[in-house]
C-alpha cells in the first residue's frame, strides 16, 4: 500500500541484543507491522562515534538531565546532582561504553509514522517499566536500580530515534 506520508528512523540493535542473537526478532517486529528496512548494517563503533551520537542534539545534555533529575525524585530518591549537564556527562561515559562492549547494527527503517510506531514497539527507555508486547518488555529484565549499583548503562537492547528531526541527524552520523 503506497503512502504520501514516509518518514525514516534509525534503530540500533544494541551489543547485548546482538549478544543474545535477538537481530531477527527485532527486525520482525518492524516488518510485522509494514515498515521497510532500506538500510543496515554491523559496526564496532569507537568510544567518540558513540559519545557523539548521543549529543547530535545540543539540547540532549540539558533534556537527558532534567529527565534524570526528575526520575530520581519520582521513586524517593535524592538525585547525585542538582545540575543537569553533569548528570548526563556521567550517563553519557556509561553510554558510551555499553555502546563498545560489542558490535552494534544501526538500521534505517521507513515508513508512515515511522518514528512514533517505532517508539511504541520498542517500549520505555527502562525495560523493568517498558509494557509487555513491546521489545524491551517481552526480553529485558535489567532496570535502573541495577544498572545504578553496577555502575553502568541500563541494558535496554535497542535504541531508537526519539523525533524526525533526531531521526534525521542520527541517520546521517551512522550511514554518513
Amino acid at each position: 500500500m503506497a503512502h504520501n506520508y514516509i518518514e525514516r528512523t534509525l534503530v540500533i540493535i544494541k551489543p547485548d541484543g546482538v549478544a543474545r542473537g535477538l537481530v531477527g526478532e527485532v527486525i520482525s517486529r518492524f516488518e510485522r507491522v509494514g515498515l521497510k528496512l532500506v538500510d543496515m548494517k554491523m559496526v564496532m563503533t569507537t568510544l567518540e562515534h558513540a559519545e557523539n551520537h548521543y549529543v547530535l542534539d545540543d539540547q540532549w545534555k540539558v533534556i537527558t538531565g532534567n529527565k534524570t533529575i526528575q526520575s530520581y525524585r519520582d521513586k524517593g530518591l535524592t538525585p547525585p546532582s542538582e545540575d543537569p549537564v553533569e548528570i548526563t556527562n556521567a550517563l553519557l561515559k556509561r553510554l558510551a561504553k555499553y555502546m563498545v562492549e560489542g558490535p552494534v547494527i544501526p538500521m534505517v527503517w521507513e515508513g508512515p509514522h515511522a518514528v512514533k510506531i517505532v517508539r511504541k514497539l520498542v517500549g520505555s527507555t527502562e525495560p523493568f517499566s517498558s509494557d509487555v508486547g513491546t521489545i524491551r518488555g517481552d526480553y529485558v529484565l535489567d532496570s535502573y536500580q541495577i544498572a545504578l549499583e553496577e555502575d553502568r548503562s541500563v541494558y535496554n537492547l535497542v535504541h531508537a530515534a526519539g523525533s524526525v528531526k533526531e531521526a534525521e541527524q542520527e541517520i546521517h552520523h551512522w550511514f554518513a
